[in-house]
C-alpha cells in the first residue's frame, strides 16, 4: 500500500472533504470572488511545481463538524516543513519530530493538568483525537509553500477562517477559544466573551513562549477550559 500524500495534490475544493455541517458556509466561500481567486492562486503554484502544504487543507472542518464543536484552538498557518503538516493546527503526522512548538503545547498541557505526552512515534504529536472530541485546531490561514512560513497569508483563506469562527461563534453551545500569539488574538472581535470563554496568551513557539505579556507556559489554559466548562455541567 502507497504511503498518502504529505502535500497538495490538487486545488480542486470538491477533492477536500469536510463534514455536512460546514459544507454550505464552505461551498459559499469557494463560489465568490475570493474563493475562486484563491483557487487560481493554488493551481498555479501547484502547476509551477510548488510544494504546498497541507495535504487536506480543510481537515479540520472534516473532523469536527460545527455542533461537535466543545473547544477552538486558533494557529497562524500550518508547518511549513515536508511530512508535518496533516490539516491540523499544531499537529504533525504519526511518527514526525515534534516541533518546538507542540512540545510546548504538551509541556503546558502536563504542568497544567498532568496529563503526560502521547508515547512517541505512535501517535506522537497527532492531535487526530483531539479533533474528534470536539477541538476545532483550525490555523487563519490553510496552506503554505515548502521552507516559507505565511506564504499563502493575504491569498484568502482568512475570509474563510473567519467565516467559520462567526460561525461557530454565533451558535447556540458555549464554547471555550483558545488564541494564541498576534494572528489568532486578531479574531477576537469575532467572538462574543459575554457568551464564550476567551483565552488569549503568546503563541507556544519559543520565541514567544516565555516572553511577556502573557508567557504562554504557564497561561493555564487547559484547566481555565476545564474548570469554566465543569462551572456549565458541559
Amino acid at each position: 500500500m502507497s504511503a498518502p500524500p504529505t502535500q497538495l495534490q490538487s486545488s480542486d475544493p470538491a477533492d477536500w472533504p469536510v463534514a455536512a455541517g460546514w459544507q454550505p458556509l464552505v461551498d459559499e466561500f469557494f463560489g465568490s470572488p475570493t474563493g475562486l481567486k484563491l483557487i487560481d492562486f493554488l493551481h498555479e503554484r501547484l502547476k509551477s511545481g510548488a510544494a504546498v502544504f497541507p495535504p487536506r487543507p480543510l481537515r479540520a472542518l472534516e473532523l469536527t463538524p460545527p455542533d461537535a464543536v466543545r473547544v477552538v484552538i486558533l494557529g497562524q498557518d500550518p508547518y511549513h516543513g515536508r511530512g508535518q503538516a496533516e490539516g491540523l493546527a499544531f499537529s504533525v503526522a504519526p511518527g514526525v519530530a515534534l516541533p518546538p512548538s507542540l512540545r510546548n503545547i504538551f509541556k503546558e498541557l502536563e504542568r497544567d493538568l498532568g496529563t503526560p505526552p502521547p508515547p512517541f512515534p505512535d501517535p506522537g504529536g497527532s492531535l487526530v483525537k483531539w479533533a474528534s472530541r470536539g477541538v476545532l485546531l483550525l490555523n487563519t490561514c490553510l496552506t503554505v509553500e515548502e521552507g516559507q512560513p505565511a506564504s499563502h497569508s493575504g491569498r484568502g483563506w482568512e475570509v474563510l477562517t473567519d467565516a467559520v469562527i462567526r460561525h461557530v461563534a454565533q451558535g447556540e453551545r458555549p464554547v471555550v477559544f483558545m488564541l494564541w500569539g498576534a494572528h489568532a488574538q486578531s479574531k477576537r472581535a469575532l467572538i462574543d466573551s459575554r457568551r464564550h470563554k476567551v483565552l488569549t496568551a503568546n503563541h507556544p513557539s519559543p520565541l514567544s513562549a516565555l516572553r511577556p505579556p502573557v508567557p504562554f507556559i504557564g497561561c493555564g489554559h487547559f484547566g481555565q477550559a476545564r474548570a469554566w466548562r465543569e462551572a456549565r455541567g458541559l
